[in-house]
């Protein structure tokens, strides 16, 4: 299972933010710190566009298969044709914009950002703005399923109903008690999945028509050398849209890790990354992961406090941005039987 890297003519010359497949095909959109969406064939190894703005890119989702967004450091959210390779702003947060989703079920752009507000945008009406929330946070990592809204702000995730977004949140569930980094919905159950900057997995999981719900908390890495536990920010989560409970982890040291939700195991590990995990995602048939890898806006931000010769640190980092894709060949029962490792250590 040895990753193939994605090839560029233009190497993509920043951090990569985010990369997510089609609904329904494998292409993948890649949005990144050099201010440049991309979308490329990931079966043809073909750049099919580059799409370039006035700003870094932190965010970025599907419409469908010829639609996308993008959410802007300059707050901007902007649409793009994939066809034409046309684009237009469709509003501005009045902050940086970290997060946005697209819901088939109301057809409405969900945005956040450092303004600490969530937004609506509705594609089909003349005024775009819809609903404005006010947040006690900023906002991290967003996700959805269905008509709920979930939010990652501060160490809590905050849920909300898409058909009613005018109420106060409905639920503030308290997590691991440290900032969450990624937040990531079920899509076959109502639950979801946080990774904190500590290194632990918070799974809350409700099957429909089943009473057998689960919550629990975990460490990607138990134990260090030394015995001490071992402190590595979860970069993204992502679970594979047809294999119900397996889920991958990508942290801060370039670790990608396969586990069964159900029988709390940990199935596999990839090749190592030489750089931090900043964002995976499953293709629609859940037979290839694609992993983006490189320095993470908050290394880049630590940077800043730990070494005045910032210039000198971006540039020895640029060009280490890479998106692997992996081509998974066994299904998560055939590891169970076989490759599986128990981690007896799933507490905080």
């Amino acid at each position: 299972m040895n990753g193939s890297c994605l090839e560029f003519n233009n190497p993509i010359r920043d951090a990569i933010s985010r990369i997510r497949f089609a609904p329904q095909s494998n292409n993948l959109l890649i949005s990144s710190w050099d201010s440049s969406l991309r979308f490329y064939d990931v079966e043809c190894s073909w750049l099919r566009l580059e799409a370039t703005s006035e700003a870094a890119l932190l965010d970025c989702c599907f419409q469908e298969e010829s639609v996308a967004f993008s959410a802007g450091s300059d707050g901007s959210i902007t649409r793009y044709d994939l066809n034409s390779g046309t684009s237009n702003r469709i509003g501005n947060h009045d902050d940086i914009a970290t997060c946005v989703e697209y819901s088939n079920e109301t057809r409405q752009v969900i945005t956040a950002g450092f303004d600490k507000k969530i937004i609506a945008w509705d594609m089909c009406a003349a005024k775009p703005l819809v609903f404005l929330g006010n947040l006690d946070s900023e906002v991290e990592s967003m996700s959805l399923s269905g008509f709920e809204l979930r939010v990652a702000a501060g160490s809590s995730v905050d849920i909300y109903d898409l058909r009613n977004l005018d109420k106060s949140v409905q639920s503030n569930e308290s997590c691991t008690g440290v900032p969450i980094r990624c937040l990531c919905s079920i899509p076959y159950s109502n639950g979801y999945a946080v990774g904190s900057v500590d290194g632990r997995v918070k799974l809350e999981i409700s099957y429909p028509f089943s009473s057998n719900n689960m919550g629990y908390i975990f460490r990607c890495h138990p134990k260090s050398r030394d015995g001490r536990n071992h402190l590595v920010p979860v970069n993204d989560i992502a679970f594979n849209p047809v294999i119900s409970g397996a889920f991958v982890t990508g942290d801060n040291e370039g670790y990608i890790t396969a586990w069964d939700a159900k029988s709390r195991r940990r199935l596999f590990e990839l090749p190592r990354c030489s750089n931090s995990v900043a964002s995976l995602t499953y293709n629609y048939e859940g037979q290839i992961l694609a992993v983006a890898s490189g320095y993470t806006y908050q290394e880049a931000t630590e940077m800043l406090h730990e070494l005045p010769q910032l210039a000198y640190c971006l540039s020895s980092l640029i060009g280490a941005n890479h998106a692997f894709v992996h081509r998974l060949q066994q299904s998560v029962a055939d590891f169970s039987k076989t490759n599986c490792l128990h981690y007896p250590d799933l507490t905080p």
